[in-house]
């Protein structure tokens, strides 16, 4: 267990700051009043992914593999973070639906009619529900957390191997 403790320290960092992120564009109205931008927004939360992911590999480079790391073992890493991540998925996506943001998706329901995104309240109800975006983030957890991983790891690995 001691072997993963880094991943596991920055899974639980990731996860709490994807929950702050999520209260900020409920603060910010992106949730509400603002909901017409969200779509574009939310992908913000690249920046600070990708920084965190740099930031978990570097630490575990430094601490765990003296300064020396391959992409293999980076990329390891990084997919041992986003299986945390993807695991406890719906239990952030279930603080963020009914603890953070209850209103999202009566909002994002209403939105998605208003404009046309969906013919039906049952096929906007359908997609935009706790059950549907809980398996979201279980699976885009681990298809971005591959990604990222491999591209991080590739720029944290040690070029010259001693």
């Amino acid at each position: 267990m001691s072997k993963y403790k880094i991943e596991i320290k920055w899974a639980f960092i990731f996860m709490g700051v994807g929950l702050l992120w999520m209260l900020l564009e409920k603060l910010s109205g992106l949730h509400s009043t603002h909901i017409d931008k969200h779509m574009y927004l939310t992908n913000l939360f690249a920046i600070p992914a990708i920084i965190m992911f740099v930031l978990a590999l570097k630490d575990k480079k430094k601490k765990f593999y003296n300064g020396q790391m391959t992409f293999k073992q980076g990329f390891v890493c990084g997919l041992i973070i986003s299986v945390i991540i993807a695991v406890f998925g719906p239990v952030t996506q279930w603080i963020t639906s009914y603890v953070i943001t209850p209103e999202y998706f009566p909002n994002v329901i209403d939105y998605s009619l208003e404009t046309g995104y969906h013919d039906t309240r049952e096929e906007a109800e359908a997609f935009f529900n706790y059950g549907n975006y809980a398996k979201q983030s279980v699976l885009w957890g681990l298809i971005m957390g591959v990604v990222t991983s491999a591209i991080v790891a590739f720029f944290v690995r040690t070029k010259n191997q001693k």
